[in-house]
C-alpha cells in the first residue's frame, strides 16, 4: 500500500531560538500548529520533542502540550549555560533516534542556530532527510544550505492577523483546508496527488475531518463538488489525480489586487484583506491554494504586483513600480 511508504517524521525544536525569533522579527508568539500543518503534508509526525527552561515560557508550553509535544526541560543555572546543553540534550536525543529507530526516515530541526549544523550533517550521514525550519531574521546563512530543504516560519504564519491563545482552525462548513492541503501537497511532492493521499493528509491535519459534515456522501463526491466549482481537476477514475485548478480565478483575483491598491494608492497591510473582502465578498486566499494571507501578499510580491514595506502593524501596501506606471 502506498500508505506504508509515507515519511515517518520526528520533529526537535529549540524553542527558545525560535519564540525569541518569532517574536523578535515578526512580532507573533510562535505557533507549533503552523509548522504541524506543512509537515502533515509531508508525512506522519510521530516524534515530537522540544527543549528549553520551560520556566520561562509557561504559555507556550500549554501551546505545545495541546499539540503532544514532548518537553525537556533544561533549567538555567548560574554560571552556565543552557543555550549549549539544549543544544547537546536535543543532538543527542535525534542521533540515538536515528540509531535506534530505522524506520524514520525524516528529521525535522526547528532552529535558526548554525551550532546545530553538525546534527544536520551527521544526520543525512545515517541517509535520513533533513527539514529545517526557522525565523528567517534569526537564521544563520550556514543552516539552510545543510538541509534538504528549510522552511522559513515567515511562510508558514499569517502575519497580518494578531496571534492568538487559540488559533482560527477550518470549520465543518469550511472547504479551505482541502485545496490548502492539496496545495501543500503539490509543493513538497514530485510526483502527482492521488485523492487517497490527499485524504490522509487532510486528516493528518484535522482527525476529525468528515465529507460527511460538508454534505458529500464520500470523499470523491467532494471532489467532483470542488470541480464544479472550478477550484480542482482530476484525471483518472479510482483515486484520481487531484490538481489545483485556479490558475482563471488568480488572474482574476490579481486584478481585484491591483484595483483595491491603485484606487487606494496605499493601504496598511492590516487593512488589505478587508478592502479586498469589500470589493469582492467572495475573496478567499485559501481556494486559490494558498496557506494563508500572507502567503497570498508575498505571492503578489513576487510577481512584482505589490510592494510591501515598513514591519509589522507600519507595514503599507502600494502598487509595484512597473504597475504604477501602466
Amino acid at each position: 500500500m502506498e500508505q506504508e511508504h509515507e515519511p515517518r517524521i520526528a520533529v526537535y525544536l529549540d524553542y527558545e531560538n525560535l519564540a525569541i525569533g518569532a517574536r523578535e522579527n515578526l512580532g507573533v508568539a510562535f505557533d507549533f500548529a503552523n509548522v504541524a500543518d506543512a509537515l502533515a503534508e509531508r508525512g506522519r509526525v510521530i516524534v515530537r520533542k522540544a527543549y528549553a527552561d520551560w520556566s520561562y515560557f509557561d504559555k507556550d508550553r500549554r501551546m505545545l502540550t495541546r499539540h503532544q509535544v514532548e518537553l525537556t526541560d533544561i533549567p538555567q543555572k548560574m554560571g552556565g549555560s543552557r543555550k549549549n546543553a539544549a543544544d547537546i540534550k536535543m543532538a543527542i536525543d535525534a542521533v540515538e533516534l536515528a540509531l535506534e529507530r530505522k524506520y524514520i526516515s525524516t528529521f525535522v530541526i526547528c532552529t535558526g542556530d548554525s551550532d546545530l549544523s553538525p546534527l544536520v550533517h551527521k544526520l543525512r550521514e545515517f541517509d535520513r532527510h533533513v527539514i529545517g525550519v526557522g525565523v528567517k531574521g534569526s537564521t544563520s546563512n550556514l543552516l539552510p544550505p545543510a538541509c534538504d530543504e528549510f522552511l522559513f516560519y515567515d511562510n508558514l504564519v499569517d502575519t497580518s492577523q494578531p496571534a492568538s491563545e487559540e488559533r482560527k482552525r477550518s470549520t465543518p462548513g469550511d472547504l479551505s483546508i482541502v485545496i490548502t492541503t492539496l496545495a501543500g501537497l503539490e509543493e513538497s511532492t514530485s510526483g502527482p496527488v492521488r485523492g487517497s493521499a490527499l485524504k490522509r493528509a487532510i486528516l493528518r491535519k484535522d482527525p476529525t475531518f468528515n465529507e460527511a459534515d460538508l454534505g458529500f456522501r464520500g470523499f470523491g463526491g467532494l471532489l467532483r463538488g470542488l470541480v464544479e466549482r472550478g477550484l480542482v481537476s482530476l484525471d483518472g477514475a479510482g483515486d484520481p489525480i487531484v490538481s489545483i485548478a485556479g490558475s482563471g480565478a488568480l488572474e482574476a483575483v490579481d486584478q481585484l489586487l491591483t484595483k483595491v491598491v491603485g484606487d487606494a494608492k496605499s493601504l496598511p497591510y492590516t487593512g488589505l484583506k478587508d478592502a479586498l473582502l469589500k470589493a469582492d465578498k467572495s475573496f478567499n486566499e485559501a481556494n486559490l491554494g494558498f496557506r494563508n494571507f500572507g502567503s497570498f501578499v508575498r505571492s503578489a510580491e513576487a510577481r512584482d504586483l505589490i510592494t510591501v514595506t515598513g514591519k509589522n502593524d507600519e507595514r503599507v501596501v502600494k502598487l509595484a513600480a512597473r504597475r504604477r506606471a501602466l
